[in-house]
């Protein structure tokens, strides 16, 4: 393939075509293929040669996609993504034509995916250039994505197995990608309702249903939505691990669930973490240092400890100093969030040291102090105080009169997984 004639190219293309080979044909005009690195099919003008083989609208999409093996080849991302959305334009085009039939469906996850790739690298130049905010190829991208949603969401003719409907899911994954990546993350909530009410999303493949759930639960998260955040998972999307033993009670309520480590050949390492409450009932699971190393992923090793402790000068030292990695992998703002358990379990170590109902404001802001919180007076720990009574992370309630926090005599701090 590396060294095929033009002609020989577009011969396999014709018969891929001819015959509804959807793989094949997805093959030839991906650049996840090496027939990309071949010089001879790098061409600036292509067209009369498609022509020549090609029926439209194939033609033109095979003569963008060796223009777009051109530009990259001289690193021109900016012209790629050009060539890249001819490519998908003219893909609809044919894949609308197919009536009752979704052969073409790994063409179009394969041009999908490509047009996203490049519109994310011709952002980063036209950004260098001066030329264009982050994100405005992206956002246009997600346009074209679109487009490419409601052809599948309207098939209602054909019968299920030849359903366009089938490549929903990719779409959706490749839009949350974006939607995080340009930060528009309320353009999630339609295609969330499309899926959960589509009546194929039990039945697509493992590997999207996981990549699906884990940006939900991304979103959730971000929303403080944290039930919605964390569904159980099913049995083929969650390993049984020896190395999750039962928490204590105290347990933060954060359970590191590595999501599919293998989901694909190309992404062996954990494709997702979810931040899970570990209690049912009274028990749960928090991630043990064996299971973290297992996975490479000890830069969390802290950050649990630290919530399980109520050490906030520990969680601050720990997610200073993995910012970097936690901002990569797009959750430090989550992780922050933990923050308010961390408060929690703190305040709780206070009122069991104490042993009373009754428990002085003074009391917790020394404890803030031991932990090198910064600044902070009796009014930020009211605050404090009475966002985690609001969260229902303490039942109680502040006497201003008094200087005191009065808590209940039953169970004043309720297990996470009854609030979370």
């Amino acid at each position: 393939m590396a060294h095929i004639t033009i002609n020989q190219y577009l011969q396999q293309v014709y018969e891929a075509i001819d015959t509804r080979d959807g793989a094949s044909c997805a093959e030839l005009v991906s650049f996840q293929h090496p027939h990309v690195a071949n010089p001879r099919l790098q061409m600036a003008s292509p067209e009369e040669k498609c022509q020549q083989v090609l029926e439209p609208p194939y033609d033109e999409m095979f003569a963008a996609h060796l223009r777009c093996t051109y530009a990259v080849g001289n690193h021109d991302f900016i012209e790629a993504y050009k060539c890249q959305t001819v490519i998908v334009q003219s893909f609809l085009r044919a894949f609308q034509a197919h009536k009752e039939e979704n052969w073409a469906l790994p063409v179009m996850y394969a041009v999908a995916l490509d047009l996203r790739v490049f519109a994310n690298n011709a952002d980063q130049q036209l950004v260098k250039k001066g030329k264009s905010k982050v994100g405005d190829m992206l956002e246009k991208a997600a346009e074209l994505l679109m487009s490419c949603f409601r052809v599948c969401a309207s098939d209602t003719r054909a019968g299920i197995e030849d359903s366009k409907k089938w490549g929903m899911l990719f779409l959706v994954n490749q839009l949350f990608k974006i939607y995080f990546k340009i930060n528009k993350l309320h353009l999630c909530k339609p295609l969330i309702r499309a899926i959960d009410s589509s009546n194929l999303k039990d039945d697509y493949s493992t590997a999207q249903r996981v990549t699906y759930k884990y940006y939900v639960g991304r979103k959730a998260m971000f929303d403080s939505d944290f039930k919605q955040a964390l569904p159980p998972l099913q049995p083929e999307e969650q390993e049984d691990d020896p190395h999750l033993p039962a928490a204590r009670e105290d347990a933060p309520g954060e359970r590191l669930v590595l999501l599919c480590s293998s989901v694909t050949t190309r992404k062996a390492r954990v494709l997702g973490l979810r931040l899970d409450s570990v209690q049912n009932g009274e028990r749960g699971h928090m991630p043990t240092v064996e299971l973290l190393r297992k996975y490479h992923l000890m830069q969390f090793a802290e950050v649990t400890r630290a919530v399980s402790e109520g050490n906030l000068l520990l969680l601050h030292e720990a997610l200073a100093r993995h910012e970097t990695f936690f901002i990569r992998c797009g959750i430090f703002l989550i992780l922050e969030k933990l923050k308010i358990i961390t408060y929690r379990n703190l305040f709780k170590k206070v009122y069991l040291l104490l042993r009373t109902h009754q428990l002085s404001l003074d009391a917790f802001l020394v404890a803030l102090k031991f932990m090198h919180v910064e600044d902070v007076d009796l009014d930020e720990v009211q605050c404090i105080l009475a966002n985690l009574i609001y969260m229902g992370h303490i039942k109680g309630y502040i006497s201003h009169q008094h200087q005191k926090l009065v808590v209940s005599k039953q169970n004043p701090f309720p297990p996470l997984s009854t609030v979370c």
